[in-house]
């Protein structure tokens, strides 16, 4: 069995590998081709930590579908596949034995139409295989082996996609809350009192005349009064006036998602009452 990179196989190469449990195990880095029938015999998957070991898997029913490629094989028995020698990209008879033994197969050395050993075809997992092929879920034995094909009932099924649409959460933006310090002007009216010199008569009464005699009859004199007035003084008080906080709110828009579906259409020749209702 030989390396192959043919553009027939390239199908294969960079697609990702899920298990029979649906597990991720790495991407397919290798197709091998059987010796005699020039078809897929085995893929090479990178394991392990950061994917440094490359395990061997059958690729008797490896189905490729749109995310990847699937085997009927668990992610444990893949990554526990034994290591081989592959010399020059040829695997001889004892290494494919070994890993047909690991993974339930029936070995034959006599290669089959199907490119994989004649044998039983007895997979030690869920169902078995027919004669002529490695067996594995279901039979392969000529064209459309799947629920649609001839070798099921007279039945035919027709399949389409659908969208499965959900949403994940991701980060759109950071807000952040920064105080700072700005400076105004305020102007302000404050009411000032002031005193201001008043000149006032009086007439000589009785009642003031004594005050009014007690100097010389004649004299020069000055009198002094001291007035008072109110000025601004300016004083500054920091005080809180309010809090403010980040908070976070949800609000539903609607997105529209294109995407492009597959559907299996059923059609009919010759003579023919077709039933079927419209859909």
């Amino acid at each position: 069995m030989t390396e192959t990179f043919t553009s027939d196989h390239e199908r294969f190469i960079g697609q990702t590998l899920y298990s029979s449990d649906d597990e991720k195990v790495g991407k397919i880095g290798q197709v091998f081709l059987d010796d005699e029938t020039d078809r897929p015999e085995f893929l090479t998957v990178n394991t392990g930590l950061f994917g440094m070991n490359e395990s061997f898997v059958p690729a008797a029913d490896a189905d490729v579908t749109g995310d990847g490629v699937r085997v009927p094989f668990t992610k444990d028995q893949i990554k526990d596949a034994p290591n081989v020698d592959v010399d020059g990209g040829h695997l001889d008879q004892s290494e494919e034995r070994r890993l047909y033994e690991h993974y339930g197969l029936t070995y034959s050395e006599r290669t089959s139409d199907s490119g994989l050993p004649a044998g039983d075809g007895t997979y030690t997992g869920e169902g078995t295989g027919t004669a002529g092929t490695a067996g594995t879920t279901g039979t392969f034995t000529g064209e459309g082996h799947d629920t649609s094909g001839p070798n099921t009932d007279e039945a035919m099924t027709r399949s389409e996609e659908r969208l499965d649409v959900g949403t994940t959460q991701e980060e759109s933006g950071r807000v952040r809350l920064r105080k700072y310090v700005t400076t105004e002007q305020e102007t302000v009216t404050v009411p000032v009192k002031k005193e201001r010199a008043v000149l006032e008569t009086e007439p000589i009464t009785d009642a003031n005349r004594d005050e009014a005699l007690s100097g010389p009859a004649i004299s020069e004199e000055e009198h002094e009064v001291v007035l008072q007035e109110e000025r601004p003084v300016v004083g500054k008080t920091a005080e809180p006036v309010e809090r403010v906080r980040l908070g976070t709110e949800t609000v539903t828009d609607e997105e529209t998602v294109t995407e492009e579906v597959r559907k299996e259409h059923i059609e009919t020749e010759g003579d023919i009452d077709d039933r079927r209702g419209t859909r």
